[in-house]
């Protein structure tokens, strides 16, 4: 039984390395482009665009109001 609980606290630790990894690997290659104030504009305008365009996605199939 001790082992199991030993194993089963291992899965945490093991979810954040990986979602740190991708992170790392994500965020990475973009941070170079952002020093560039044209590159880092477009960037910064297609991160907002995504998050309202989901936004408004997710609202609409969830039946939220949109206005």
């Amino acid at each position: 039984m001790k082992n199991f609980i030993q194993n089963l606290l291992r899965y945490p630790k093991f979810l954040l390395l990986i979602i740190g990894g991708v992170l790392s690997v994500v965020i990475g290659p973009i941070v170079p482009l952002l020093k560039q104030p044209v590159t880092a504009i477009a960037m910064i305008t297609a991160i907002v665009s995504g998050f309202i365009g989901v936004s408004l996605v997710l609202r609409a199939m969830l039946g939220f109001d949109i206005a």
